[in-house]
């Protein structure tokens, strides 16, 4: 059973697969916002989607929370754009203000 967690006390939403955390994705929170800023999952099961399943759970709990994401991870930022059924969680405001500071 797969379930996606918040763990506040780790500035993280984690993955977890029967009981054991397989992946997860570090957030700092900024103004309102979440910034999604690092995904890991377990190397030893790559290619079965978890962080896919990690980011999309997490971007749900977050869309029922109400609360805007930044993503500054760029596993985040690709998921959002293959799944653009997320994109208006995206404060694009400070996306771009983000990836400006990224180009200089």
């Amino acid at each position: 059973m797969n379930e996606v967690r918040d763990n506040p006390q780790r500035t993280r939403y984690e993955l977890l697969v029967d009981g054991e955390v397989v992946a997860f994705v570090q957030y700092s929170r900024r103004g309102g916002r979440i910034l999604l800023v690092h995904t890991e999952a377990d190397k030893a099961r790559t290619g079965r989607g978890l962080a896919s399943a990690l980011i999309a759970g997490t971007l749900d709990d977050l869309r029922v929370r109400g609360i805007p994401v930044v993503p500054v991870c760029s596993f985040v930022e690709h998921f959002i754009a293959e799944h653009p059924e997320y994109d208006d969680l995206v404060d694009h405001e400070m996306f771009d203000a983000i990836n400006a500071k990224k180009e200089k």
